[in-house]
């Protein structure tokens, strides 16, 4: 349209224009009249000469976009439409000018269907944009406001704790969570971790967990946008709940009074046995306490036993719990016999198995009757039985972990009784802690023993390797593996070390030393230790070295001693034997222990006697050599002097004909009988035998158990499975 044709006529033909007077018309109502003319045509005035049109992209110009304002939730989405003169066609998309959108401010499709980020952007309103694709300068924009959606909590596990647990970690289920969610229990906010719009994970602490109770859960969502969810019940229960382990039960109870609480239980009401006891905390509150000792399944009943401070007694309600257990393929075979008639020692056995065809169970503890009572699910990929399993101050049990070799160097765990693990550390570890403290040495293995002292440190026995040339029947270079000691403190710093190689006699010791041409047994394997004893009379330690046949002191003195060598007890060492002869010695011994109530000056030890290579007669044949009589086992007890420096063989059970090459252990009970175990017997060298029996000059048996297709490196009698409680 050309706007001339208001204001000019053709008067003749030729082309002429000539004004139109047009009466009542002003020049300004013309101009505006032109204006609004020329918006009607396309928005601009586009003078392009008589006869010519507008262009055709200023045909298709105008972008409508709806909806135009819209609230959406984080992930959430909305359908935009777009039309370019009422054609739904010929539009591109974009969010806050980019292109598609990105994850912080949302993205759209090239459909106009928008989905709101994961998190709200700052500020939380985005422009939407649609932009003619013909006519890039033409477009229309929506405004989003992006809100965090209202929490929908549906379940929270587990719905219930036990009272006085130290913490509950709850697992929250729902939809609408976000990073900003929070857990709250009893109107407190929780410690909360987001893990994805359905899955928050929040700690229950201490504190709220001490008064058994109901407690609303819920989920709170700040603004813009969010809300509060509905509660779900969580509840702080009292009494019994199963744990990790089927045949252990926690027993939860609690007292507004100081109190004293321990366990009684059994398979009927009269109970018959009980655990240790354990204080609530002062002014009363909440004690746990692991019930172990169970058979498998079986339905015992148990009930707290209260005393309070002012030594008033009382009893919780009777409850049951269902053992479970494991796979019967996997429990050991045991036979029990009690061939005198004699009545077995009360309490728990212990055993230290080597795992078996069937992938058994190796570290269990069965009664009297061979029942497997506890066990724990050793890792039995490390190829050995566990070296050793000790029973703690604490109730928890300690366990070392260990190939024998770099391949699998070790680890020292702690565990409670339900199999949890309370702490642990790893050869690399102990490494790290020697390599800090300026010991410059590589760690082989941890391995055989360990010893918890009553300062709370740890004695830990290692091996590593140190390189000797033209040894005794080995020319060149030979790496030897040899023993070391180390103190750990409660944080685990190394506060005194002891090496071996630092005690040879090569170096002109003042006192007792270990002679490295000294290859008694499975050299380059030097010293192959295996028992670590404290003596409490005078801070010093006893180290029982197989492969030297000999037990030797070393003066630690709490940590304050030198480390050199006091004594060696054993064949060829710094002790006269007044009533025997070279084969009334220990060879290639097992498990030594102290068994009178002192341990200095004039006390009593016991080991097992392997009988590895027994030095048979005054020439220094051996056993088992051909033409020699075959190597047998025995249970000694000796006599040491050590002010005069003599041993006496105070009472021994000679097992022979049976031996076993390896393994082993001997206690002496408080009755005075004596029990062993024969890890690999000579006529059952795939089985184990554990044994016990008078302290008479003709041992009787009191009862045998026999381990079908399993070793046992040791076999340790417990009074229960409680520091200080007789079963």
């Amino acid at each position: 349209m050309d706007p001339r044709g208001m204001f000019m006529e053709r008067t003749d033909s030729l082309t002429r224009y000539e004004p139109v007077r047009l009466a009542g018309w002003s020049l300004a109502m013309l101009v505006l009249l032109s204006a609004a003319l020329m918006l009607n045509c396309g928005g601009r005035n586009n003078m392009t000469g008589a006869g010519e049109g507008p262009s055709p992209a200023a045909q298709a110009s105008a972008v409508s976009l709806s909806p135009q304002t819209v609230q959406v939730a984080l992930m959430g989405q909305t359908q935009f439409s777009a039309t370019v003169n009422g054609s739904s066609a010929g539009v591109s998309w974009s969010v806050n000018g980019i292109q598609g959108g990105s994850s912080t401010f949302g993205t759209i499709s090239n459909t106009g269907l928008y989905t709101a980020p994961n998190t709200l952007p700052s500020p939380n309103t985005v422009t939407v944009t649609a932009t003619s694709s013909a006519n890039p300068s033409q477009s229309a924009s929506a405004s989003v406001t992006i809100l965090n959606p209202p929490p929908v909590l549906v379940s929270v596990s587990p719905t219930s704790v036990p009272l006085g647990s130290v913490s509950a970690k709850l697992t929250v289920d729902g939809t609408g969570f976000t990073p900003q969610s929070v857990v709250e229990v009893g109107s407190a906010g929780l410690p909360t971790q987001y893990w994805g719009p359905s899955i928050l994970y929040a700690t229950v602490s201490a504190p709220q967990l001490a008064l058994a109770g109901s407690l609303p859960v819920l989920v709170m969502t700040p603004g813009p946008g969010g809300g509060t969810s509905s509660a779900v019940t969580f509840t702080v229960s009292s009494g019994v709940f199963g744990t990790a382990n089927p045949q252990v039960a926690l027993y939860a109870f609690g007292t507004s009074q100081s109190a004293s609480v321990s366990i009684e239980f059994g398979t009927d009401t009269s109970y018959g046995l009980h655990t240790w006891a354990q204080n609530t905390p002062p002014g009363g509150g909440a004690v746990q306490i692991l019930v172990a000792g169970m058979m498998a399944n079986t339905t015992y009943h148990m009930r707290a036993d209260v005393t309070y401070a002012d030594g008033t007694m009382s009893v919780d309600q009777d409850h049951t719990f269902t053992t479970g257990g494991p796979q019967a393929s996997r429990v050991p075979q045991m036979t029990v016999t009690n061939p005198n008639g004699l009545t077995p020692s009360p309490g728990a056995i212990l055993f230290h198995l080597t795992e078996g065809a069937s992938h058994q169970l190796v570290a269990v503890a069965v009664d009297n009757a061979g029942n497997v009572i506890w066990y724990y699910d050793y890792d039995t990929s490390l190829g050995v039985p566990p070296q050793p399993i000790k029973l703690l101050p604490n109730g928890h049990m300690l366990i070392t972990m260990s190939g024998e070799n770099s391949q699998t160097p070790g680890v020292v765990r702690e565990i409670d009784l339900a199999g949890n693990t309370i702490s642990q550390f790893t050869a690399a570890d102990l490494n790290n802690w020697l390599s800090a403290a300026g010991y410059n040495l590589v760690i082989n293995s941890i391995h055989h023993d360990l010893l918890p002292l009553p300062n709370g440190h740890l004695i830990v026995l290692f091996n590593h390797y140190q390189n000797f040339t033209n040894l005794t029947g080995y020319p060149g270079t030979t790496p030897v593996l040899g023993d070391a000691l180390v103190d750990l403190d409660q944080n685990h710093n190394p506060v005194w070390f002891w090496d071996s190689f630092d005690h040879l006699c090569s170096s002109s010791p003042t006192g007792p030393c270990l002679d490295i041409d000294r290859q008694t047994l499975s050299f380059p394997d030097w010293t192959h230790s295996n028992a670590l004893v404290y003596s409490q009379d005078d801070g010093n330690l006893l180290l029982s070295m197989r492969d030297q046949s000999w037990i030797i002191k070393i003066e630690y003195q709490n940590g304050q001693g030198t480390g050199g060598i006091l004594w060696r007890l054993g064949y060829q060492g710094d002790f006269t034997l007044t009533n025997g002869q070279a084969p009334d010695w220990f060879y290639g011994q097992h498990y030594a222990n102290i068994v009178s109530p002192n341990s200095t000056g004039v006390f009593n030890l016991e080991c097992f006697d392997d009988g590895d290579n027994r030095v048979i007669d005054a020439a220094g044949d051996l056993c088992g050599v051909p033409g020699e009589p075959n190597c047998y086992s025995r249970v000694p007890i000796y006599q040491v002097d050590e002010t005069n420096m003599t041993a006496t063989l105070l009472w021994q059970d000679n097992l022979s004909p049976v031996y076993t090459f390896w393994g082993g252990s001997a206690q002496e009970l408080a009755n005075t009988n004596v029990v062993f175990d024969i890890s690999a017997p000579s006529d059952d060298p795939g089985g184990a035998r554990y044994m016990e029996v008078t302290d008479d000059s003709t041992p009787q048996v009191v009862l045998q158990i026999e381990v079908t297709g399993q070793n046992a490196y040791r076999a340790v009698h417990l009074p229960s499975l409680y520091p200080g409680v007789q079963w």
